[in-house]
């Protein structure tokens, strides 16, 4: 965390336990870091939770101030967010496999804070929820971004060595990188200083 932060980061990533992919933490490791990060930082809880009391119970465990909803939810679960957590944000991200995910982006855009275009498969039969390494057709990316009333992160195998093109092509709000940051599993120093020496 206190890498990221170091580098600019304006919000740190804190994953949940989820069906696949790297950087799960335990939920009081996860209270703990959050504690720690400074106000300026938002603290975004990556969970895989599709109904209100999970989602709910896991934010109040962890006293985050944003929501990253890495799966579908129904349509009535947003409201149901804010009515029990006024205040905290909510992230939706959307998995991009194809010219349809447009239209999904858009449907859930106005339910959320803010879109995150991802580059997992909710439809294996172990879900791919985030931390695949893979990147996604940016033109796709780019067209959400263009209709999208909320703002939008991309995601989905970002490094050092695209990320400037990715910007020059999806023109995103934001940016969001676990993968291409890592060595082995665990947050790479040097990658991470990398990453952000492209971005400024």
């Amino acid at each position: 965390m206190r890498a990221a932060v170091e580098c600019g980061a304006s919000a740190v990533g804190l994953v949940s336990a989820m069906p696949s992919g790297p950087g799960v933490i335990d939920e009081g490791l996860i209270a703990e870091i959050a504690a720690r990060v400074p106000p300026a930082v938002a603290t975004f809880l990556l969970t895989c939770g599709q109904d209100a009391d999970s989602i709910v119970g896991q934010q109040r465990r962890c006293r985050v101030n944003t929501l990253q909803l890495c799966d579908r939810v129904e349509r009535g679960v947003y409201a149901e967010l804010r009515a029990r957590l006024p205040g905290v944000s909510i992230v939706q991200v959307v998995h991009v496999r194809g010219e349809e995910s447009f239209d999904e982006a858009v449907s859930v855009a106005p339910h959320a804070d803010a879109l995150l275009l991802d580059s997992g498969d909710q439809s294996l039969a172990v879900k791919e929820l985030g931390g695949t390494g893979r990147t996604h057709d940016w033109r796709v990316s780019r067209s959400i971004v263009e209709a999208s009333p909320a703002p939008v992160f991309l995601a989905g195998g970002l490094k050092a060595e695209n990320v400037a093109e990715a910007l020059e092509t999806v023109r995103p709000f934001g940016l969001d990188v676990c993968s291409g940051v890592r060595t082995e599993g665990r947050l790479d120093a040097e990658k991470l200083k990398r990453f952000f020496a492209h971005i400024v």
